[in-house]
C-alpha cells in the first residue's frame, strides 16, 4: 500500500470507527507503529485535527470538520468519479443524476486552476458510444486497479504506454503503444491507441489489459481519431 492510500485507509478508520488505536490502524494498513505515527503526523500536517488520548489503552479520534475542510482528491480521482458517473448516464440507468452533477461541481471548483486544466485535458480523451449487440461480454472481468494511475500521465504527458495484452483467444502479449483517447461502450471500456508497430489505431479492452506503465523519456503528437457516428464525447452527453 502506498503512501496515498495508506492515508485514505486511516482517514476512512477513523471517521467509520469514532476511535482507532495505534495498532488497530496498523493492522488495517499493513504498516509498523512507526509508519502510522509518521502517516498520522503527516495528516496533521495537511489541516486533518486528529485527537489523541492519553494511556496504553488510549486511541486517536478525528475531528469531523477538518475532513470537510482539507480532504484532497487528485485529478485521476475526480476523472474517476465524472466517468463513472458519465458512464452510468450514457447506459440510461442513473436516476439521481442531477445530485451527482451537482456533487461533482462541487468537487471541481474545489480543485486548484493547474488541476482543473489537467482534468478538462484528460476529459477530451474521453468518448461514449453503443456496444454493438454481437459483441460477446460473457468473459468480461475486472479491470486492473493500477490502470488509472497509469492513464494519468501517459494521456497528460503524452508518453508511451507498455502493458500486456491477452486477446480474445487468451494469448497474452507485449504491447507498446500511444494512448489517444478511452471509449466507453457500455458495459465495455477500451484504450484507443495508435499502435507503431502497426501503423494503425488499436482498441485494447481495458479488463485484457495488465501491468500498465508509463515509459519515461518517449513522447508523442496526439492523433485524430476517426470514430462512427455513434460515438461521442463526453461532454456532449446530455445532463
Amino acid at each position: 500500500m502506498n503512501i496515498r492510500s495508506r492515508h485514505d485507509a486511516i482517514v476512512r478508520s477513523l471517521r467509520r470507527n469514532g476511535t482507532s488505536t495505534i495498532a488497530e490502524l496498523m493492522q488495517e494498513v499493513g504498516a509498523s507503529r512507526r509508519t502510522v505515527l509518521r502517516d498520522i503526523g503527516a495528516l496533521r500536517d495537511e489541516g486533518f485535527v486528529i485527537h489523541s488520548e492519553q494511556g496504553r489503552g488510549g486511541g486517536l479520534q478525528l475531528d469531523p470538520q477538518s475532513v470537510q475542510a482539507n480532504a484532497r482528491l487528485s485529478v485521476a480521482e475526480v476523472f474517476a468519479l465524472l466517468i463513472s458517473v458519465a458512464s452510468v448516464r450514457a447506459a440510461g440507468n442513473l436516476p439521481f443524476s442531477g445530485l451527482a452533477d451537482a456533487g461533482l461541481a462541487k468537487i471541481e471548483r474545489s480543485l486548484p486552476s493547474d488541476k482543473v486544466l489537467d482534468l478538462r485535458r484528460f476529459l477530451d480523451c474521453l468518448y461514449v458510444g453503443t456496444l454493438a449487440p454481437q459483441v460477446d461480454i460473457s468473459n468480461m472481468g475486472m479491470m486492473d486497479p493500477d490502470l488509472l494511475s497509469a492513464f494519468e500521465p501517459a494521456f497528460l504527458r503524452r508518453l508511451y504506454l507498455r502493458f500486456q495484452y491477452r486477446d480474445a483467444k487468451g494469448t497474452a502479449t507485449s504491447r507498446m503503444v500511444e494512448p489517444q483517447a478511452m471509449l466507453i461502450l457500455p458495459p465495455l471500456w477500451y484504450l484507443v491507441a495508435w499502435d507503431p508497430s502497426r501503423e494503425d489505431f488499436r482498441y485494447f479492452r481495458m479488463d485484457r489489459i495488465n501491468k500498465p506503465e508509463c515509459i519515461e523519456g518517449t513522447s508523442f503528437k496526439r492523433r485524430h481519431v476517426p470514430f462512427e457516428d455513434h460515438v461521442r464525447p463526453i461532454r456532449d452527453l446530455p445532463r
